[in-house]
């Protein structure tokens, strides 16, 4: 029988977690569904794993390859997908068990082209759910698809300023179910982390929501995002960071020009540009990093001066943005490399503190990833600021 949905998961040395991943997929109450494991050249014991599963669940389909990135990887199951509905899970992570029985009735119910849950973000000691200023469940049609989704994932605008831990929020391409129509629509792929660093999410989802008639937003923290023992690109100085960043904006603007998309979306990058300064600012300060205080605030003061950033700070919105992170972005726009030095290193070791000291370097475990691509599975980017749940304006 063809599966309704298809769940794609990349797997890199992921034999701690692996399990219970797997079992909270094959546990789901909505039982019609594959799980495309592509195991990306796994040097532990993911493949061995996923062979014991396979035996005894027909639903898994390993497929085994050499490894080449998370994005690659990705792409290869999207190729093998059979589903109606297309969903991607990160081997590290899990789901509630009505997870895909809830999101698959919204999607049909409601003939939504994609539907969005929310998440719980796991340290191992706690856990934090990430709680969107949004009701129970939203439901956009149409051209709202356009401004109030595939927008934003440009940049925030206005009100969205004043909470710029949520900059790639709405990016993940975890805690979501697409139809699989959509995704061939537009024509959907991956892009290579190592050209475009963390978001390769992010553009993802920007080429399937300009495609989308519908997006239903589910207020539920279906998916558990782990975060324990991760790295960010926070926690590990990355010198090809800033060069990334700029090719990502690169790949932003040539779809807006391409397209003919409205000025605002020009706006919403510029401000995108704005808030990447606190996490290119966290990559210039990372404990790792063994320049001078010195060196790094001249680093910090390079980047801020730079034309295209300083452009982008001079039509920033401060009005919308409030308590420290006014003060930050208008460090920022002043181009006053020291204070920003300052509150930056402040922003870490609250963060630190906050997570119960996770961002302790990088694991070797990170899923389905060359073993010099940083971070976790996907896209970090989301988490980049705050990781203390919504609404939090000060440091």
């Amino acid at each position: 029988m063809k599966p309704e949905i298809s769940i794609i998961m990349p797997i890199y040395n992921m034999e701690a977690y692996l399990q219970r991943s797997l079992d909270s997929l094959l546990n789901q109450t909505f039982g019609n569904l594959e799980i495309i494991a592509v195991n990306d050249g796994s040097t532990d014991g993911s493949l061995s794993i996923l062979r014991q599963y396979a035996g005894r669940d027909d639903r898994i389909i390993p497929i085994n390859r050499n490894n080449g990135g998370v994005s690659s990887a990705r792409n290869e199951g999207i190729r093998n997908a059979r589903g109606r509905y297309i969903a991607f899970v990160d081997p590290d992570d899990w789901v509630k068990r009505d997870m895909f029985m809830e999101m698959r009735e919204a999607a049909e119910r409601e003939e939504a082209d994609i539907v969005m849950c929310t998440y719980m973000r796991e340290f191992g000691t706690h856990a934090k759910e990430k709680v969107f200023p949004l009701p129970d469940m939203k439901i956009y049609r149409h051209q709202e698809v356009q401004d109030r989704i595939t927008r934003r994932l440009f940049g925030p605008l206005r009100e969205e300023l004043a909470e710029p831990d949520y900059l790639d929020a709405w990016g993940t391409v975890w805690g979501k179910l697409y139809r699989a129509d959509l995704i061939k629509r537009a024509a959907a792929s991956f892009i290579d982390l190592e050209t475009i660093g963390t978001n390769e999410d992010s553009l993802f989802n920007i080429h399937v929501c300009h495609h989308a008639r519908s997006f239903v937003f589910l207020g539920r923290p279906f998916y558990h995002y782990w975060k324990a023992n991760t790295s960010s690109i926070t926690s590990r100085h990355n010198p090809l960071l800033e060069s990334k960043f700029n090719n990502l904006y690169g790949h932003m603007k040539s779809y807006i020009r391409e397209r003919g998309l409205p000025e605002e979306y020009t706006a919403a990058l510029h401000n995108r540009i704005c808030v990447n300064t606190l996490g290119l600012g966290l990559n210039i300060i990372s404990e790792d990093y063994k320049a001078s205080a010195f060196t790094k605030i001249k680093e910090i003061r390079a980047l801020v001066v730079r034309p295209e950033v300083a452009s982008c700070f001079a039509g920033f919105e401060l009005q919308y943005c409030t308590g420290a992170w006014k003060i930050f972005f208008l460090l920022g726009k002043w181009k006053m490399a020291a204070g920003m030095y300052f509150m930056l290193n402040v922003i870490n070791r609250l963060r630190m503190r906050k997570t119960g000291g996770v961002d302790n370097g990088a694991r070797s475990n990170s899923a389905g990833r060359h073993r010099h691509e940083q971070g976790r599975t996907g896209n970090d980017a989301h988490e980049l600021l705050s990781p203390d749940g919504p609404r939090r304006h000060s440091v």
